[in-house]
């Protein structure tokens, strides 16, 4: 009859354990032990379809801590670190303490301590709750202090205190757990257990109430309390019962066969187990079975029944087929496994239109920037052409002022030389020395576009008292000024007036046979400036026809040149100077220019 037996066992070891792989043995509810988690699973699948980056971390969040509650840590891990990428990545802190803290506990779980503490103290660091600040630097110190568990109670005792002050009981639950464990290692069996009943009193989990009466009824056996460990249990059992969870059922019944055997009461641990198996098959949960059949047999080979053994062996085979097509719990672990697979699939999807949508971006910088830098070139070369063009108008404009008429220079030294030969000193040194005055005032404000009305007016006097002292008999003038007009404050363009009074003496009223009269005027009207130069001289008509030829280009010359500097004075300065000419009806000329009132530049 051994072969048989290691047949039958290794038959059907196998075929449970190809299931087994798919779905752990952890039920925490009478659907099944992964209905929850598919459901999570689930809402993950669809988060990831949409667009909404908040609501995925949210469904990725949830389903780790779904797993970390069946002791899949290593998934869960894997999960809440998708969901704090995320939250990271769109700058939710509140929500980026709270994942890093459920991490660090995911990650002490499994002993990774390092970065358990690294995640604790990163949530205290981002946390703005003072709580929530003092609890994760309390179990960073924890875990760091894992050498003193004097310590390490103490962190503990302080956690449950304050979060339930704070009234988050499940947390004070779990702080409540950790320091009964530290008090275990101390051998405090008896604070143990009152820390223990602390959890039990403010959880309002099911599940985790479960668990911790199950570490109380662990704790009763080890310190050979089994009695109590056995009311536990019974009472757990019949929670069942009343709940009708057959997973639960049957996992308490196991418990309590164990507790029975350490009892000495092999009898009603055989009655237990052999009901376990039966309520298994029943209810058709293909691992409960399983588990109810390994210790039935186990019971069976110490009590030398090897005939029972095989028999509960025949059946469980028997049963199996019929267990794995209609078993929930294997249903909903290949249906997690499956949307597991198409999580990972959307996940890649994401993965590379992120990755496109980088390359995209990246792409379009580059385009972006290159456009900018030739856009930038562009303005500079324009600048630069602008600049250049500017300042070669400057260069001709101050060519074009510092131009002086040869008639005017010749004729001042000619007229110098002949007070020297009539042997007339004090009309040649009055001469130059109001020469040299106004040549000195000219070379000044030779590189000014523009001068202060006073300044002008005094170069434009000195420069009719030289021609007066020359031609006294030929002209007189007169200079008139508006008295609303500010001479120091207001400005005018450099040596602009000039040619013309030269123009009206030497072309008009120096050949005229009586005396002639020069007048220069300014006015101020609706913010513009008018200046007049008026003569009653010959006028242009008949002036024309007594200029030799180099008159004829001197006179040219003169007017161009103004011409000229006009336009190169409102390309610049945005000035709109108008300047017009025209013969008088009673003879003479009429010089009129007009420019906006200007008090600075």
């Amino acid at each position: 009859m051994q072969l048989p037996f290691r047949l039958l066992l290794t038959i059907a070891y196998f075929l449970c354990l190809a299931y087994h792989t798919q779905a752990q043995d952890s039920t925490s509810n009478k659907k099944g032990g992964y209905s929850k988690s598919k459901v999570a699973a689930d809402n993950l699948k669809k988060s990831l379809d949409g667009d909404d980056e908040e609501q995925t971390a949210r469904q990725y969040e949830k389903l780790s801590k779904e797993l970390a509650n069946k002791g899949e840590y290593a998934k869960a891990e894997n999960y809440m670190k998708k969901a704090l990428e995320i939250y990271a990545r769109l700058n939710k802190k509140k929500d980026v303490a709270q994942v890093s803290r459920g991490l660090a506990k995911i990650q002490e779980s499994q002993n990774k301590i390092a970065p358990a503490i690294k995640n604790y103290e990163k949530a205290a660091e981002i946390s703005k709750d003072k709580p929530n600040v003092t609890a994760n630097y309390n179990d960073a110190n924890r875990l760091r202090n894992s050498q003193n568990s004097i310590a390490q109670m103490n962190y503990a005792e302080s956690n449950a205190s304050l979060f339930e002050k704070e009234g988050r009981n499940e947390e004070a639950a779990d702080a409540y757990q950790q320091l009964a464990e530290q008090q275990l290692q101390q051998k405090n069996t008896v604070d143990a257990i009152s820390s223990y009943k602390k959890a039990i009193a403010i959880t309002t989990q099911p599940e985790e109430e479960r668990k911790i009466r199950k570490e109380m009824a662990k704790v009763y056996a080890a310190d050979n309390q089994v009695e109590k460990a056995i009311a536990i249990n019974k009472d757990m059992l019949q929670k069942a019962k009343k709940e009708k969870d057959v997973p639960q059922q049957i996992d308490q019944m196991i418990d309590l066969a164990s507790l029975l055997k350490q009892n000495n009461q092999s009898a009603d641990q055989e009655t237990l187990l052999i009901e376990a198996y039966r309520l298994a098959l029943h209810a058709g949960t293909t691992l409960k079975a399983k588990d109810a059949l390994t210790a039935l047999v186990k019971h069976y080979k110490e009590q030398n029944k090897t005939q029972q053994s095989i028999a509960a062996y025949e059946v469980f085979i028997n049963s199996l087929d019929s267990m794995l097509k209609t078993d929930s719990s294997l249903i909903d672990a290949k249906l997690f496994e499956l949307t597991e697979g198409r999580i990972q699939e959307l996940e890649k999807e994401k993965a590379l239109q992120q990755e496109l949508m980088n390359r995209k971006n990246t792409l379009n910088y580059v385009l972006i920037g290159s456009v900018l830098a030739m856009v930038l070139l562009l303005l500079f070369i324009i600048k630069s052409w602008r600049a250049i063009k500017i300042k070669n108008k400057k260069i001709a404009l101050q060519s074009l002022r510092r131009e002086m008429n040869p008639h005017f220079i010749f004729n001042s030294l000619n007229s110098v030389n002949q007070y020297i030969a009539e042997n007339n000193e004090l009309e040649a040194n009055k001469y130059l020395t109001s020469y040299s005055g106004l040549m000195r005032n000219i070379m000044e404000n030779s590189n000014k576009d523009f001068v202060r009305l006073s300044v002008e007016l005094e170069q434009l006097k000195k420069y009719l008292d030289l021609e007066h002292l020359r031609f006294n008999d030929k002209f007189d003038y007169h200079i008139a000024i508006d008295e609303t007009l500010d001479a120091d404050a207001t400005v005018i363009p450099n040596m602009l007036i000039q040619p013309h009074l030269e123009n009206a003496i030497w072309h008009g009223l120096r050949y005229k046979e009586e005396k002639g009269k020069l007048s220069l005027s300014f006015a101020l009207s609706e913010k513009k400036l008018s200046i007049r130069i008026e003569d009653d001289g010959i006028g242009l008509a008949k002036s024309k026809e007594l200029k030799t030829q180099n008159q004829k280009a001197h006179q040219s010359r003169g007017i161009t040149n103004t011409t000229e500097r006009i336009s190169l004075l409102n390309d610049l300065y945005k000035t709109n100077i108008v300047m017009s000419m025209s013969e008088v009806a009673t003879g003479g000329t009429l010089i009129t220019i007009q420019l906006p009132l200007m008090e600075k530049l």
